[in-house]
């Protein structure tokens, strides 16, 4: 049974400002309004057996995730367990634990399929063609991992050395993984015709990963046992105990297994592909240049500019005699970048992070289990926000000690908790709440309601939110 196993997550720190890590790359739509993680679950369920397609995510994205999965036609839920990680950890962690809960609570025979949520393919009949013939090798005992036949000589992806042909399949062994190298290097591997990038892409039988993984890192393959062993639950969504998680070492499944395998394998990949890796990746991707090699997705003008990438959906963006440049505009941030520069963003974020700046991780809006609000203003003395609310959900019970908030439905039916008092609140209607006063925010109908909230006090963060029930599991 070939079992998809999409790995979705991300700091999200080279494609920002639209990436950021309470919303990171998986969740940004390319130019057709589809999100790389929708076009993953799409081709995910293209090749799966039975619709059974299995996801490794962190519990902070499980319900923007699972939303994003209802909007796919042939998305059947109760056929996409989740798996959610309590805090970051590299791939093997999260390889090992959906192999040891594909192999015990879904198909004994199962066979993984490993996908990264964040890259983008397009030729989807040449994908399934390239599945099929690894899926093959790994019915045999081996490890299959996706090789990328390389255009150019990249030097910030790893490669892979081929060994020979592995007689009756239509694949070759591996004789090395090999580290990003020097451009002169990167040349002469593509020179060779022996290697090809590594795309982070496996096929294998759970089974023989499990062994595969018991003789080359016992210890890791120790912790993750323990780790699915103190599991709350082993029905979707499963989550892990945060101390049992922790102990897993945060390692990459080629340094603790692939580089140590004795039978592991590559297929040269037939199809497209692109990590999607920077801004300059991006722009050669999106769309189709003018006559002076300039690319714009949304609005702008420029005149007597050469070679630029400009992103904006909302705003004009206006560029004079400037060369080689990405400029990516949202509501909150605008990032002006070389082209050639592009993979420094992530300087950019560690500087946000040291600040201890919000838009690191936050957009101006922002995304939560039952729906989202956005900040229309952040000032000393009030902070104003919309909320949208999703039919069915409800917020927190909560209080806040440092503010007061006032709420105004401008759109649909809220039944609103204040104290001990219960009311229905409808459009142009609205109720205040004073510090320390236990509310709640409920939608009980099959519309969305929109309201506006303006809080007032000393102090506005989200820490200043003491929740006494939630549906979600949030603290």
């Amino acid at each position: 049974m070939l079992i998809p196993v999409i790995l979705s997550g991300g700091a999200g720190t080279r494609l920002w400002p639209v990436s950021r890590s309470a919303y990171p790359k998986p969740f940004m739509r390319m130019g057709d309004g589809e999100t790389l993680l929708y076009k993953t679950l799409d081709r995910a369920l293209a090749v799966a057996d039975d619709g059974h397609v299995l996801t490794v995510t962190g519990r902070d994205y499980y319900f923007l995730t699972r939303d994003e999965y209802a909007t796919h036609p042939r998305a059947n839920l109760d056929r996409l367990p989740f798996l959610l990680e309590p805090a970051g950890r590299n791939t093997a962690p999260a390889i090992l634990l959906a192999a040891l809960h594909a192999h015990a609570h879904i198909s004994a025979d199962a066979v993984l399929l490993v996908l990264p949520a964040d890259h983008l393919i397009r030729d989807l009949d040449a994908f399934a063609a390239d599945v099929v013939r690894a899926r093959a090798l790994a019915q045999d005992g081996w490890l299959a991992t996706f090789g990328i036949v390389p255009s150019h000589a990249e030097t910030g992806f790893g490669y892979i050395r081929m060994a020979d042909a592995i007689a009756g399949r239509d694949g070759r062994q591996i004789d090395a993984f090999v580290e990003k190298p020097r451009r002169e290097v990167a040349e002469g591997y593509v020179a060779s015709g022996d290697y090809v990038w590594n795309s982070g892409m496996f096929c294998f039988r759970a089974d023989a990963l499990i062994a595969a993984a018991q003789a080359a890192c016992p210890d890791v393959l120790a912790a993750a046992r323990a780790c699915h062993d103190a599991a709350t639950s082993h029905e979707s969504p499963v989550e892990y105990a945060r101390e049992a998680f922790l102990t897993q070492p945060d390692i990459s499944i080629d340094y603790a297994v692939m580089e140590r395998a004795a039978r592991r394998a590559v297929v040269a990949a037939g199809f497209d592909w692109s990590d999607i890796g920077s801004w300059k990746a991006i722009s050669d991707l999106e769309a189709e240049s003018d006559e002076h090699g300039n690319r714009v997705r949304g609005h702008a003008i420029l005149i007597e500019s050469e070679n630029c990438y400009i992103q904006s959906d909302k705003r004009m963006v206006a560029a004079v005699g400037v060369r080689d440049l990405v400029i990516v505009d949202t509501d909150d941030a605008v990032l002006v970048a070389d082209r050639e520069r592009a993979q420094q963003v992530k300087l950019v974020v560690d500087r946000l992070r040291a600040d201890k700046h919000d838009a690191a991780a936050f957009h101006q809006t922002v995304h939560r289990p039952w729906g989202s609000f956005t900040v229309l203003e952040d000032a000393a003395d009030c902070k104003v926000k919309r909320l949208v609310v999703k039919p069915g959900h409800v917020l927190s019970l909560q209080l806040h000690h440092r503010r007061s908030e006032h709420w105004t439905v401008v759109k649909g039916t809220a039944k609103v908790r204040v104290g001990d008092d219960e009311k229905f609140l409808h459009a142009n209607q609205s109720t205040y709440i004073p510090m320390n006063t236990l509310h709640r925010l409920e939608n009980p109908t099959t519309e969305d309601i929109h309201l506006i909230e303006v809080q007032c006090g000393e102090y506005f963060g989200e820490d200043d939110i003491v929740r006494l029930e939630d549906r979600y599991g949030r603290k």
